[in-house]
Parts: structure tokens; C-alpha cells; sequence
């Protein structure tokens, strides 16, 4: 099974939107593997941000993963890294087609709610950022033989 990084930024825990968007990967079936609570701080930002140094967006990003909490979590399912970035819609809420998370419920650019991993390999490297090995947790969901 495949495993994503989703987060839940500051925007997502303010507007009061955790358990709506945590349902909706559940319901499509995915398995949580691992979920914690934190907030972020400049050097974590820094290093998940890395690719974007020196774009003129990088400080915005930085504060604003920095500006409040953020619920981390690890993802795993069939085509997990394609099937999240799917339900999380374009980068734009304004431009995100409804059904996503983000075309249902953000309307920014930057305060677009979610992050997930853009591809295997990313995800394995942000995972590793967030998370220690020892936090993520193996269990058989029940219904896993119904879900793919």
C-alpha cells in the first residue's frame, strides 16, 4: 500500500474543518496511519518548504504554516499520493471543482486547507520529516477487502 503526507493547515483548524476533511478520507476508503497535532515551527516549514526557496511566495508560506497549528497525518491506500491529490482539488479554491476539499471549501490560493504529497517519492521524504517510524501504526482495517 501507498503512503501520502496530508496536512491540515492552520486555515483548516481554525475554520473548524478537521473532522469534515479527516471523513472524507476515511470514507474513500483510505487507512490512517499515523495523525498528530503540532505546531509548526520555521525550521520544520523550512525543510517542507525546501523546493519553494528563493520563489517570491517562500516567506508567505512559511508564516503561514507557521501561524497556528496544523494536524499532521500519514495516509495509506491504492494510489494513495494520486488519489489524495485528487479529493484535494486544485491549488486554487476558486478554481478547484466542487466535490474536492478545496473546491468545496476554500476559496484562496495560499489558505487552500490541505497539503498532500505530490508524488511517491515526495511523500516518502515528508513523511520522514513529520514522522518518527515509531508513530506510524499497522493495523488490517475490517472492511479493507470491501475497499480495494
Amino acid at each position: 500500500m501507498q503512503q501520502t503526507l496530508i496536512l491540515l493547515k492552520p486555515d483548516a483548524v481554525q475554520r473548524r474543518l478537521v473532522g469534515e476533511i479527516v471523513s472524507r478520507f476515511e470514507r474513500k476508503g483510505m487507512r490512517l496511519a499515523g495523525l498528530k497535532f503540532v505546531q509548526c515551527t520555521k525550521e520544520l516549514a523550512e525543510k517542507h518548504y525546501a523546493v519553494h526557496k528563493g520563489k517570491p511566495f517562500y516567506d508567505s508560506l512559511l508564516s503561514f504554516l507557521t501561524s497556528g497549528p496544523t494536524v499532521a497525518m500519514v495516509w495509506e491506500g491504492r494510489e494513495a499520493v494520486a488519489a489524495s491529490r485528487s479529493m484535494m482539488g486544485l491549488t486554487d479554491g476558486a478554481k478547484a471543482p466542487p466535490g474536492t476539499i478545496r473546491g468545496d471549501l476554500a476559496l484562496s490560493v495560499q489558505n487552500n486547507l490541505v497539503h498532500g504529497s505530490d508524488s511517491v517519492e515526495n511523500a516518502t521524504l515528508e513523511i520522514a520529516l513529520w514522522f518518527q517510524p515509531s508513530e506510524l501504526v499497522k493495523f488490517d482495517n475490517v472492511d479493507s477487502k470491501w475497499v480495494g
